[in-house]
């Protein structure tokens, strides 16, 4: 592998080395993963990745995906390729295909990306993914929200935003404290060459008209929710065998506002299986309503709220059932896969399909019907089972021989509340 000049002086490769020695672990047997369009922010962070996993004796993922929205992009995968062959890195090329919506491209482009790096990564091993966002992206999307977008700040580290393709998978962004400007300045010191997207400097996008603009830093604005009030509200919820999950009211009455608004998003995404977040005015109006003395019965990103004078319970709509939206899953023998983005299911052998539990729990084994009692009634209509011919049994309840069933709900929760702080092993 080609190895950088980081003497004592390259302070930008030692603050990056310092995040990247403090989120990652210098002895996993995962490959370290960089996504890589070839601009100049993700080709530093490349080779400063590079130089960090050759040192602490990791191999190298490139990740490049091909959006097909620009007539460059085939020859600059090849050019990506050609950059991880000359660091010694295995490299995979992704493409969003399929048709582009007419409104809306960026964001649809943004979610493709984070789609199939999240999918690469998770089939090569790798539960972290670094990519190149700077400072000077900060204060793009700050001025891009002063003009009414909805953009969101990326964080340094963060779960991935695709689900379920990016379950278990985190982002990592250690550039956030460079600016655009020192990354390209580090770069032509050491005579390296990137790519120029031509989107990026027209009128095309919003993104582009602030860059455009020369968008200034932002200036502080109200304070992120606490991470901490979100790690101690993950910490205090139970979970049951249905994918729902109960925690004391009085808990989101002790801490701010903020963090009992954000936590409660964060609960509805996570039972509701999907990945859009509740209006803002419906979470605001339902965090008010928790911390006075009523109770509560109302829905949320697909998931059910109740609350009592003691306790909050976040439950899966049944409804959703009702409306058809659980379809059945056909499960491919050692192929793990999700059903309602709340269940990873993979079967030892074929002919197995996965259905909701409403309207066949009287056909379970007698000791899953014991089993079913136990849990209170409401919980029981988001539990999954598994058909094959005549036979319906739900791993939920008890073990169910050759089919593993992972809830996911525990940990997208705790990863979204920054429970998870560093690469998993």
């Amino acid at each position: 592998m080609r190895g950088l000049d980081v003497g004592p002086a390259d302070s930008l490769a030692d603050r990056v080395r310092q995040i990247l020695d403090r989120r990652l672990l210098r002895d996993a047997d995962a490959p370290v993963a960089v996504a890589l369009s070839g601009g100049g922010d993700s080709l530093a962070l490349a080779l400063i990745a590079a130089d960090w996993a050759n040192g602490a004796g990791r191999r190298l993922l490139i990740l490049n995906v091909d959006h097909r929205l620009q007539p460059q992009s085939a020859a600059w995968a090849h050019a990506c390729a050609r950059i991880a062959e000359r660091l010694g890195a295995d490299f995979r090329a992704l493409a969003w295909t399929g048709p582009k919506p007419a409104s809306g491209l960026s964001a649809a482009a943004r979610a493709a990306r984070h789609r199939l790096l999240a999918d690469a990564a998770r089939q090569a091993g790798a539960r972290v993914i670094l990519m190149g966002h700077t400072a000077s992206d900060l204060a793009e999307a700050a001025a891009m929200r002063a003009e009414g977008s909805t953009v969101p700040d990326a964080r340094e580290w963060a779960p991935s935003p695709a689900w379920p393709e990016g379950r278990g998978v985190f982002l990592l962004r250690p550039l956030l404290g460079a600016s655009r400007e020192e990354l390209r300045h580090w770069l032509l010191e050491r005579g390296e060459t990137w790519i120029e997207d031509p989107a990026n400097s027209g009128t095309a996008s919003a993104r582009a008209r602030v860059r455009a603009a020369g968008a200034a830093a932002p200036e502080a604005g109200a304070p992120p929710p606490d991470p901490g009030a979100l790690a101690t509200l993950g910490e205090s919820c139970r979970f049951d065998p249905g994918g729902g999950l109960r925690l004391p009211r009085q808990a989101l009455r002790d801490v701010a506002p903020a963090a009992a608004q954000a936590f409660l998003g964060v609960a509805a995404v996570c039972v509701g299986g999907g990945d859009r977040r509740p209006a803002t005015d419906r979470l605001r109006r339902v965090r008010e309503i928790l911390a006075g003395p009523a109770a509560l019965a109302t829905t949320l990103a697909g998931a059910r709220i109740e609350a009592d004078d003691a306790e909050v319970s976040v439950l899966r709509e049944p409804g959703e059932a009702r409306r058809g939206g659980l379809p059945t899953l056909y499960l491919t023998p050692g192929r793990p896969l999700v059903w309602d983005g709340r269940f990873e299911f993979t079967a030892a052998q074929p002919g197995l399909h996965v259905d909701r539990l409403e309207g066949v729990s009287r056909r379970l084994p007698p000791q899953q019907q014991d089993a079913l009692r136990l849990l209170p009634p409401k919980a029981r209509l988001g539990l999954p089972v598994v058909v094959e011919g005549d036979r319906i049994v739900c791993p939920a309840l008890t073990g169910v021989e050759g089919i593993e069933m992972r809830p996911l709900v525990p940990d997208r929760l705790f990863a979204a509340c920054g429970l998870v702080e560093r690469e998993p092993v």
